[in-house]
């Protein structure tokens, strides 16, 4: 099969690529309780950039990345029953967990030491076969085609997992500071769960913030300008950690900051020394992460999706492409998600 290796950690730039290698190599086979998952769509994750450069590094080398999966279930193992062969499923960030913690047990498994994450712990969708758990995938909506699914599985999943531990009620403001993959869905979630809420976006590039408006929202700025109102929450999209210090400033009293991120970049960790108890957590302000995601996160998210019609906006590219697309991702090229079509 076809599928694009990552062989050796390092930071994405222009003059270094190709940051993957594509290769022919063997089809894997399924063990008793896997299936086989010819894979039609993937995602491309800004996570894809922080297992490439090293901040949430992979299991192994070489590694086939991605992790938000669109295929059809071609073969199943001697155990496997949970699909039919031909069957559409998606597969996302979890790929395993031990099952037996507390965390597993409670279905909290996102939180479980023994979490293990497609296209970091193992082979991930930028292939024409994934092999997976059983239990990993779940089935796609028919409203939606492979390459709305894709960006579903994470920006989507994830998304609503950040909304959801905002504790956001109907008429309050909401922030999204970053405006990509996840927070476009993310906006698009509120104004159907939240229709009295407002939401103001914080963007750097001018036609990001376009398209935001375009997508309902009800102010835009720069990353570093002040919100015309006090927002009771606000969800950083951000690889960064000034955009932090700054959402502090536009959170009001008792609100809310949630970090959808999985890793920050360092380059600007100095930022944090702006940081100053009276201007940005006094008056029990909070500051929440969001790890990983349940399988339930990805199930009732796309239940929801297809309810309320919340698509994503994507960008696609072929398989052979998926380092101009990390790179166009790096580099923040474009609007919405990027999709490989395998």
């Amino acid at each position: 099969m076809k599928a694009m290796l990552l062989k050796k950690l390092f930071t994405i730039e222009e003059k270094n690529l190709p940051i993957l290698s594509l290769e022919n190599i063997p089809t894997p086979e399924p063990r008793e309780n896997e299936v086989l998952i010819q894979v039609s769509t993937c995602g491309v994750c800004h996570t894809e950039l922080d297992i490439i450069e090293g901040r949430t590094p992979p299991r192994k080398l070489p590694l086939i990345p991605g992790h938000e999966v669109i295929g059809r279930v071609i073969k199943k193992g001697t155990q496997a029953s949970s699909f039919h062969v031909n069957e559409r499923v998606g597969l996302g960030w979890f790929f395993a967990s031990c099952g037996d913690c507390h965390f597993c047990l409670s279905g909290r498994e996102n939180l479980c030491s023994s979490f293990q994450a497609t296209g970091r712990d193992a082979d991930g969708g930028y292939a024409e076969y994934i092999i997976a758990p059983e239990y990993s995938p779940a089935i796609i909506p028919d409203s939606f085609s492979d390459t709305e699914a894709a960006p579903l599985l994470c920006a989507g999943s994830i998304g609503s997992r950040s909304l959801q531990l905002s504790n956001l009620k109907d008429g309050q403001n909401l922030g999204l500071t970053g405006f990509g993959a996840s927070a476009h869905l993310i906006l698009q979630i509120a104004r159907y769960q939240f229709p009295n809420s407002k939401v103001f976006v914080f963007a750097r590039r001018k036609e990001t913030r376009e398209f935001a408006l375009e997508l309902g929202a009800s102010w835009t700025g720069s990353i570093e300008e002040k919100a015309p109102e006090k927002l009771e929450a606000i969800i950083d999209t951000t690889p960064a950690w000034g955009p932090v210090v700054e959402a502090l400033k536009n959170l009001n009293s008792g609100g809310r900051l949630i970090i959808n991120a999985i890793r920050k970049e360092e380059d600007d960790k100095k930022r944090l020394l702006n940081l100053n108890y009276e201007d940005h957590l006094w008056l029990e302000k909070e500051i929440k992460s969001v790890a990983n995601i349940t399988r339930e996160d990805i199930e009732d998210f796309l239940y929801l999706a297809a309810s309320a019609n919340i698509k994503p906006k994507t960008q696609t590219y072929s398989l052979e492409k998926a380092n101009q697309a990390l790179l166009d991702l790096k580099q923040g090229k474009g609007v919405g998600a990027k999709v490989l079509i395998i």
